[in-house]
């Protein structure tokens, strides 16, 4: 299997777009948290948060953005990540049916680091000073962060776990990065 060493140089031949990465590095911190929760692999679940998006920019020259789940999937089988994290990664994107909680998981934080990414910016302490509440304050605006799909994220409760948890856990882990994150 890839080691998460391998798989920050993968990200850097293959993803351009520093904030992506920083996506990335977020979805990685906040799955290894659910990880924790759920009862799954923390190491698998983060390397399979750290290379969701591998293929976007590679999907994105080919014009279809669809197309980056697949071969994110192709990437992670050829890297040696067991099978249920490529079909984490297949079913990110909503056009697979996500079945475990791994492919819920990841498919509810893809969103949700973005909105945390917005509320965090708005604080003049960054991701150090905001609260939770916050986030869920700027979650209620649907012009604010627009991006961040909130039905996406509202999948939480297929995990069993009530949105201000989601969001508790995954504001508490990207804290634990902000200094990568430069917030």
């Amino acid at each position: 299997m890839i080691t998460r060493e391998e798989a920050l140089k993968l990200l850097e031949e293959k993803v351009s777009n520093v904030n992506l990465r920083k996506h990335m590095l977020a979805s990685e911190v906040c799955l290894k948290a659910l990880a924790s929760k759920l009862g799954g692999d923390p190491e698998v679940w983060g390397l399979t948060g750290l290379l969701h998006d591998v293929s976007y920019e590679d999907a994105e020259k080919a014009g279809d953005m669809m197309l980056h789940g697949e071969m994110g999937a192709r990437v992670a089988d050829e890297r040696g990540l067991p099978p249920d994290a490529v079909q984490a990664i297949r079913a990110h994107l909503g056009d697979v049916p996500r079945v475990t909680n791994f492919d819920k998981a990841l498919y509810a934080v893809d969103p949700l680091t973005g909105l945390i990414v917005a509320a965090a910016l708005m604080h003049p302490e960054k991701l150090a000073g905001i609260q939770a509440k916050s986030v869920l304050k700027r979650f209620k605006d649907k012009r604010f962060a627009a991006g961040a799909d909130r039905d996406q994220i509202r999948t939480c409760s297929e995990l069993g776990i009530q949105l201000s948890e989601f969001v508790s856990i995954s504001l508490e882990a990207m804290r634990g990065i902000r200094d990568e994150l430069g917030l």
